[in-house]
């Protein structure tokens, strides 16, 4: 059995509170926690945030892109990911996915590129890999920056590279059905020390006496009346010492915790072999590793509805299983231009694009996919889980 919450999380939140919240502790758990997170993923430098979408919102922020430049996304995923371009003054472009995958697809992204493209976000959608050998050909070729959006994916690998290691930036999630978790929380790796800065600054209010690789000023900056305090504008989006000490310890424990949610998909896997003409697990290529956030089945609606699969799912002593998230642009923010008046920034031509026929792949394939659980602490919860799955497919078959 896997203890999704061990004894060092609880020393290292001790060792904050005994400090008492004092300045003069700075920001010790968090230095601890960028440094270890950072040589996990073989980067230079790590930033942690508040959460996983101000990390995007301020890698987006430190390119400096001009009020209205596009950032290609996919529409399939956490409209968080769209939140962050629209929170940078920036226009969503959203590409469409490829069928078997469900990752944003090359060939989409390709043809939504325009002379006011700044950047690509991809989404390592469900743990697993986009195509990033191909995303990144396209980013050299048209001099675009990559953002990768790994909240849902630690470990996994594209073609032997681990995921995280292809952008100019990579964003990680400790919100808390993530691999890792300090119930919020939020994560970027970088190998630029420019970059690293700059994001730095963004991060913590423009703070002039910041560095790649420290994350407070001092006592001996602020004591000085003709100190000049800020370089730049910035965000409050440090991540609190108490949920560092928190991710620290999940950090040193990524294998173990990864490897059980990889466990639990495995068991699924095989559970569900012979059904794929109807019920068709994510493609997951022979050359990539994914670490399986969830669990992600294609349902052939003609031959038993969404509702009524989980609904015999459930009958059968399953477990909730979760729908994909409704496309991005479809939502009501969208359809409505609720949008906290970020829509002035984007033209009349985007803002027409937000509706129906915009990415017909997602389209068809967001209202058949069931997302099963694969946090099972207790692998034997899992096999009694995949047990009634294998007896639901064969009731339906």
């Amino acid at each position: 059995m896997v203890r999704r919450i061990s004894d060092n999380e609880y020393k290292y939140v001790k060792e904050v509170l005994d400090t008492e919240f004092r300045t003069s502790s700075g920001a010790q758990m968090m230095r601890k926690l960028e440094e270890k997170f950072a040589s996990v993923f073989n980067a230079e430098f790590g930033v942690a945030f508040i959460n996983g979408t101000a990390t995007m919102h301020a890698a987006l922020e430190s390119f400096q892109f001009s009020p209205g430049d596009e950032v290609i996304v996919t529409p399939l995923t956490m409209s968080s990911t769209t939140f962050s371009v629209l929170q940078a003054n920036l226009t969503p472009v959203f590409a469409d996915i490829d069928a078997d995958t469900f990752q944003i697809d090359p060939k989409s992204i390709e043809e939504r590129i325009t002379d006011r493209t700044k950047a690509i976000i991809t989404v390592a959608l469900y743990g697993s890999s986009p195509n990033m050998t191909e995303i990144v050909k396209i980013c050299k070729k048209h001099n675009l920056k990559l953002i990768e959006d790994n909240a849902e994916c630690y470990l996994g690998k594209h073609h032997g590279k681990l995921v995280g290691t292809f952008g100019d930036f990579a964003s990680y999630s400790f919100q808390s059905s993530k691999h890792l978790t300090s119930g919020e929380g939020g994560m970027i790796i970088t190998n630029s020390e420019e970059d690293a800065l700059a994001i730095r600054r963004v991060q913590s209010l423009g703070y002039a006496g910041l560095s790649a690789n420290k994350a407070k000023i001092t006592k001996l900056d602020i004591q000085d009346p003709n100190y000049l305090r800020h370089a730049s504008m910035g965000w409050n989006y440090r991540m609190p010492e108490l949920c560092c000490a928190v991710a620290l310890a999940q950090t040193e424990r990524i294998e173990e915790l990864v490897s059980a949610r990889q466990e639990a998909a495995k068991i699924f896997l095989g559970a569900s072999d012979g059904f794929e003409e109807w019920f068709k697990p994510q493609h997951i290529p022979h050359t990539d590793i994914s670490s399986y956030w969830t669990w992600v089945v294609k349902l052939d609606t003609s031959k038993i509805s969404w509702h009524d699969f989980r609904e015999k799912f459930i009958k059968n002593g399953g477990d909730g299983i979760y729908a994909a998230w409704q496309l991005t642009y479809l939502e009501p923010m969208m359809t409505n231009l609720k949008l906290l008046g970020r829509d002035k920034f984007i033209s009349q031509q985007n803002l027409s694009m937000y509706q129906k026929g915009l990415c017909p792949i997602a389209e068809d394939i967001q209202p058949k996919l069931l997302q099963f659980k694969t946090n099972y602490w207790d692998i034997g919860d899992a096999k009694i889980q995949a047990e009634i799955l294998r007896n639901t497919l064969e009731e339906i078959n």
